[in-house]
């Protein structure tokens, strides 16, 4: 497994590091977004599918209520969900994880996906987020390559 440590000093800055990460990620794969609540990790999904060209920045928000939502082009198929609310693997099976990871452009990234052991086994990549002081954010992201 591959690694590499950032800092931001912004939202903007988290915005643009979107576009570094962007570069790392390779579909098909499954990425689990770790960081408390306010961390930063929609704003990192914000990013990331502006630099995939998935959709604009304005676009993405937090899939929280709806669990699922989805962006694409003809290059990448980006699924961003958000696990907070669930409370069981039975709940996370019916989201269909192994059926969105059959597409060869798949990219999903899964905030809250470390509380489910199913998603932990279909993940090859992980970004931790970690708030600093103010603005401030340290990532560290793992994936294989």
């Amino acid at each position: 497994m591959r690694e590499k440590r950032f800092k931001t000093r912004s939202v903007e800055g988290t915005l643009a590091l979107g576009q570094t990460i962007a570069e790392i990620l390779r579909p098909p794969m499954l990425v689990i977004l770790r960081g408390e609540v306010g961390a930063g990790k929609t704003t990192l999904v914000k990013g990331i599918a502006a630099a995939l060209g998935a959709a604009v920045e304005e676009d993405v928000t937090s899939p929280t209520f709806t669990l699922v939502h989805e962006y694409k082009n003809e290059r990448v198929h980006l699924f961003h969900l958000d696990l907070y609310r669930l409370e069981t693997e039975e709940q996370i099976a019916v989201l269909g994880l192994e059926e969105m990871m059959t597409e060869p452009n798949a990219l999903v990234l899964v905030e809250w996906g470390e509380r489910f052991e199913s998603v932990v086994r279909l993940a090859q990549g992980e970004i931790a987020m970690e708030q600093g002081e103010g603005d401030d954010r340290m990532l560290q992201v793992k994936w294989v390559s």
